[in-house]
This record gives structure tokens, sequence and C-alpha cells, in this order.
């Protein structure tokens, strides 16, 4: 990969690992919306797809 004139390394790591850790924290607080929209889903399918009924 090129370098790019005027960035510093240690100063990307160190934003990686923050834009990381934000990633993270968002994940974590999206958690507990994944068995909701699991059921959402499933009903939504159920209701679209032709079979007994």
């Amino acid at each position: 990969m090129a370098r790019v004139g005027g960035r510093n390394p240690v100063m990307s790591w160190i934003a990686g690992i923050f834009c990381a850790g934000v990633i993270a924290a968002l994940l974590w607080l999206a958690l507990p919306m994944g068995p909701m929209l699991v059921g959402y889903v499933g009903d939504t399918l159920r209701a679209v797809s032709p079979g007994e009924g």
C-alpha cells in the first residue's frame, strides 16, 4: 500500500482501534433486538409463503 504524505501511522492505528470500539459498542447495544428481528422475519415469511391456510 502506498504511503500518504503527512499521515502518522501511530495516529492511524489509534483511530482504527477507536472506530472498531465504536462499532463493537453499537453491535453490543443492538444485540437485544436480535430475537425480535428473527421473529418478525419469520412471521413475515409465514404470511407471504403459500401453504396450508
